[in-house]
């Protein structure tokens, strides 16, 4: 199913378009179909009906705004991000910035089990339990989703991406991003939050009940994402794309701020090992559609990935000449 997009285009910053809304209850077939589409065309969509209980949301939305309403002298003692960690402004090492505080965490339970002592020092095996129990939901659905592509993509083995995202070395995050409300002069819908970027990982699930997320379409106007709480908004991220050799993009994305509401968004990225071997699946390499990219590591991606600036293109540091796979290149 497509819906269009009803935000109002305010200005040159942004224009509506039909953004796919697929509801994960309809016929197998017809959904697998529609993930597919969906990528290929936007690299972005919206599921709803997704199976994740409202009681597992509340309770994670609920965790991330008591941290974000903390003194920013406790929330410190959770940074600075090296890369994990509580951050504000500042994103990554190469200078970006944007009007954000943020607190990003590695996927698994061990992880957020030993930093929920200095995250959250009132309840930190409530806080533990609330996102690894968010944490694993969010696996099941990016898996479900994920198979139903490998489904439609008609792979030999469609699990090939889940096995990444449940192996026990994944390297998935959890990412809650806080954009405060404050006054500037700058027109609303203009102002970054988080600058134009892609995932670099596999797939992203991430939700937020307040606008402010934007894609771009084949290189064209910022498209508003107009908020669902129903639904959770879903990105192809640059592994994929490889995996793919292309034939699915990851989405160039943005948010902005406004004024007077504050937003939260809370973003999950499946990703997989360090030491997976990212490269173009046989089924996706043609003679009409020769290898694009190079194999690499997952943990060689994130090298070349912590050198370049937010809104660069790291794909175009793997890519393969003439067909060919050779060595890698960052």
């Amino acid at each position: 199913m497509v819906m269009p997009s009803t935000d109002p285009a305010h200005n040159d910053c942004t224009r509506n378009t039909d953004i796919p809304v697929i509801d994960l209850n309809g016929s197998r077939h017809r959904v697998s179909e529609s993930i597919l589409k969906a990528c290929e065309e936007f690299g972005f969509f919206m599921v709803t009906n997704h199976g994740v209980a409202e009681n597992v949301i509340a309770r994670m939305e609920a965790t991330g705004s008591e941290f974000f309403s903390l003194p920013a002298s406790e929330k410190q003692r959770s940074g600075p991000p090296n890369p994990l960690g509580y951050g504000f402004r500042s994103i990554g090492s190469n200078g970006d910035t944007g009007e954000v505080e943020y607190l990003l965490l590695h996927a698994s339970p061990t992880y957020v089990s030993l930093r929920a002592k200095t995250i959250c020092k009132k309840d930190h095996l409530g806080f533990s339990c609330v996102v690894t129990e968010y944490v694993e939901s969010m696996r099941s659905l990016a898996c479900e989703i994920l198979e139903l592509l490998g489904e439609g993509l008609k792979l030999g083995d469609t699990e090939i991406f889940c096995k990444l995202l449940r192996d026990s070395k994944s390297d998935s995050l959890l990412r809650l991003n806080h954009y405060p409300a404050s006054y500037s002069s700058a027109r609303d819908d203009c102002r970054i939050g988080f600058g134009e970027h892609t995932d670099p990982q596999i797939l992203t699930l991430l939700r937020s009940t307040v606008g402010g997320l934007q894609i771009m379409k084949d290189g064209g106007p910022w498209v508003p994402v107009k908020p669902d709480p129903a639904a959770f908004c879903v990105h192809v991220g640059d592994a994929l794309q490889a995996m793919t050799n292309g034939r699915l993009a990851s989405v160039r994305h943005r948010a902005v701020v406004n004024s007077y509401t504050q937003r939260m968004s809370v973003v999950y990225f499946g990703a997989p090992p360090p030491h997976a071997s990212i490269s173009p699946l046989s089924e996706t390499v043609t003679p009409e559609n020769p290898r694009r990219y190079k194999s690499f590591t997952w943990g060689e991606y994130k090298k070349a990935m912590y050198s370049l600036r937010l809104g660069q293109n790291r794909l175009d540091h793997f890519l393969s000449s003439n067909g060919e796979e050779g060595d890698c290149d960052t």
